[in-house]
């Protein structure tokens, strides 16, 4: 198994510790005047998605978690599963709702996701990282309000709540940057 440093650790590397999968959200190097050197870091377990802050020796040594990613395609929910199939062999996959609560926003029936397993379990879902979606309701722009910057709510048909600019309109379809939850433009 190949090992890591903490000193080398930076976002997204996957790495053991304590028997849990743990994915690095952020990380800050800290050399103090006095004293010993340290990473200050915000990691997430991949399972149970808990976060907890910690800090870490720089010397300190893990294991890496090699994740396997596969793509998938978002079928249907049924309430309490929501069902995924494998685009290569066609296997269903279901996963409960914490597992792929925030992939939900951005992702709908008949969409490709990549889906994130260690040792054969699956963990969480990835949307792709720009997805074109309707807007479903919004407030209707004032005339002349497209000279001033500004925003205004809109529901997507995720039923995620979206800010976009004045001159959008319920109907629209528009470009969505999944890592930020950002309107990026209009389609």
């Amino acid at each position: 198994m190949a090992q890591i440093l903490a000193g080398d650790f930076r976002k997204g590397i996957t790495f053991q510790m304590d028997n849990n999968i743990m994915v690095i959200v952020d990380f800050q190097h800290v050399k103090p005047g006095k004293g010993a050197a340290f990473v200050r870091t915000k990691i997430k377990n991949v399972i149970t998605g808990s976060v907890l802050e910690k800090t870490f020796n720089p010397t300190e040594k893990f294991e890496l978690a090699h994740i396997e990613r596969r793509t998938m395609e978002y079928l249907y929910n049924d309430g309490e599963l929501y069902y995924f199939m494998d685009t290569e062999n066609y296997e269903q996959i279901p996963l409960n709702k914490s597992q792929v609560e925030d992939a939900l926003n951005f992702v709908k029936e008949n969409m490709t996701v990549d889906m994130k397993f260690f040792n054969g379990q699956p963990f969480s879902v990835e949307p792709p990282n720009f997805v074109e979606l309707k807007i479903t309701f919004c407030e209707p722009g004032v005339r002349g309000d497209t000279a001033t910057p500004g925003t205004k709510p809109a529901t997507l048909e995720t039923g995620y709540v979206i800010q976009v600019p004045f001159f959008v309109n319920e109907g629209d379809t528009i470009r969505v940057d999944t890592r930020t939850g950002e309107y990026m433009s209009r389609v």
